[in-house]
């Protein structure tokens, strides 16, 4: 599974340095929006051809990965 997270890429010289599906201008975070508001994979690949239903599913992980080392302080 870990494997997916190859397919991310993040580059200062694209989208100023946000996580990217490798190859394309496709933020991590857009992927995850769609996702969560309701969109099918077979969707999102049908609005971006050059996707992979790997690539989403490493859109998710990635976030997920982000979630899982974030720490939250309460005062």
């Amino acid at each position: 599974m870990e494997e997916l997270l190859d397919r991310i890429t993040v580059d200062p010289d694209v989208l100023v340095g946000k996580p990217v599906i490798r190859g394309t201008r496709v933020p991590v975070y857009l992927i995850v929006e769609l996702v969560a508001n309701g969109m099918t994979t077979k969707e999102i690949l049908k609005e971006y051809p050059r996707l992979k239903e790997e690539d989403i599913k490493a859109a998710l992980l990635y976030a997920s990965k982000l979630v899982e080392s974030e720490v939250t302080v309460t005062l």
